[in-house]
């Protein structure tokens, strides 16, 4: 019996132990990416800090478009910083953009000592609203990349000044990006539905708060009349095609669903690079 205790204890420490680093895994704090800057590429830039709403500071670039009173806030993903982003800032800047770009809490430059992978970081993106309206926007979009695609579409609901949303292998159910996530790591993909389940429940408790109400599906439907402009390629293992499809089918006109046979997560513009740009151009320019 004693032995019998022991095990059962000792099996549940070992529950314990992995469901903490698993949710370490969601939350932790994000390791920047290489630097970059938008001077790489010939831009003229401030560096600049703003709060998010819910009172944290968050660090970006500001590249003013003359006499433009439209921008464009470039959202990055559950990566370390938005340094490889500013790729996108000399096409948005050209079409006559303005473009602000910022480091999720959590993540770079912004303070914030963990990730919510969506949760909490739409208080950032209306930081980043109320910015770019302090700097003169009368039109606001947002291109957002990865979890910052589904933080977009699913802040636009509840954010009218956002006025058009461009999203690039935004997910469509966490419990399915996670499983993706540890499936690409080498789990078994029976065992990493469960293991993601799991990571996740912890890290609700963690932050106390239910990430499960980030899924764009519960949102998307709220955005219209402003217009959507999904983008995904047919191999992305973290939105998978059924879900995609319910994702767009939820979704109200104006929308526009744009899929790459031959693309997997966030490489679009790998396999499709000019009419990545111009898709994403002549969907801002017709909508703001």
């Amino acid at each position: 019996m004693l032995y019998l205790l022991t095990g059962v204890v000792i099996l549940l420490l070992f529950i314990l132990a992995l469901a903490w680093f698993g949710s370490n895994y969601l939350i932790a704090r994000r390791k920047p990416d290489p630097a970059a800057s938008p001077s790489d590429y010939g831009l003229s830039f401030e560096d600049v800090e703003f709060q998010s709403s819910d009172g944290l500071t968050l660090r970006g670039w500001y590249i003013p478009a003359p006499a433009s009173a439209r921008t464009v806030i470039v959202c990055s993903g559950h990566n370390g910083s938005m340094d490889p982003d500013v790729v996108v800032a000399p096409w948005l800047h050209a079409a006559g953009f303005n473009v602000l770009m910022f480091d999720w809490r959590g993540h770079g430059r912004s303070q914030g000592r963990q990730v919510s992978i969506g949760y909490n970081e739409r208080y950032d993106l209306l930081g980043a609203v109320g910015y770019a309206q302090a700097r003169g926007a009368r039109r606001i979009g947002v291109l957002g990349f990865s979890m910052g695609g589904s933080v977009a579409l699913s802040t636009a609901a509840g954010c009218p000044a956002i006025d058009a949303v461009a999203a690039d292998g935004a997910f469509a159910r966490l419990l399915t990006a996670v499983t993706a996530g540890l499936t690409e790591r080498g789990v078994w993909r029976g065992l990493a539905q469960s293991l993601a389940g799991l990571f996740i429940a912890t890290a609700n408790l963690r932050l106390g708060v239910n990430l499960f109400e980030i899924d764009p599906a519960r949102w998307i439907d709220r955005i219209a009349p402003r217009p959507i402009l999904l983008m995904y390629g047919a191999r992305d293992p973290f939105a998978p095609g059924p879900e995609v499809d319910r994702l767009y089918g939820r979704a109200q006109s104006p929308k526009e669903l744009w899929r790459v046979p031959e693309a997997a997560h966030r490489d679009l513009q790998v396999h499709r690079p000019d009419e990545y740009r111009q898709k994403i151009v002549d969907f801002f320019l017709h909508s703001l």
